[in-house]
């Protein structure tokens, strides 16, 4: 009597382990880099900033899919339309979909303009062109060939987002 008892549940317990089993193989997948082609499924060919449509340049573009599915998106624009000041620390559309740590400071979900600007540092604006944050960025002489843009993982945890030699350090 007691192992029919038992019998009954393994069906049960396996179905149960049949539902979960997915669940277990994305958490186990952590997150994902994303190349340009990536990228330029989920990103439009032009965005808005500061009053104007600027054209982005998706072959120089990167990102990070989450174990979650949520999104981190980067790529450079085109701002030869744009003032001098406004080119000087708008060089990329910035998307994130959930709250991040850039360089250590905390940084909501949203829709950004950043850029890498002189002594080191690097800005992230709104889409009114205002400056939301400035954080140090490094500089990695070891890279044999930069690129424009690119995202990848850092030695210490999180990602870097790149410009050339130039990065900073983002995590959740």
């Amino acid at each position: 009597m007691r192992l029919s008892a038992v019998l009954r549940f393994i069906p049960a317990g396996i179905m149960a382990i049949a539902a979960l089993a997915p669940l277990t193989v994305i958490a186990q997948s952590g997150d994902t880099l994303l190349k340009p082609a990536d990228v330029q499924r989920l990103l439009p060919a032009s965005v808005y900033y500061k009053g104007q449509s600027a054209t982005t340049q998706l072959r120089n573009s990167g990102g990070v899919k989450f174990a979650d599915g949520v999104f981190v998106l980067a790529t450079l624009v085109d701002t030869s339309g744009y003032s001098t000041d406004i080119q000087a620390k708008y060089q990329a559309y910035f998307v994130t979909e959930v709250p991040i740590k850039i360089a250590g400071e905390s940084l909501p979900a949203g829709v950004y303009g950043v850029g890498f600007i002189a002594d080191n540092k690097f800005v992230v604006t709104d889409v009114g062109a205002h400056d939301l944050l400035t954080v140090s960025s490094g500089n990695d002489n070891e890279i044999k060939r930069p690129t424009p843009l690119k995202v990848t993982t850092d030695p210490s945890g999180g990602f870097r987002l790149y410009e050339g030699r130039r990065f900073v350090v983002f995590n959740r």
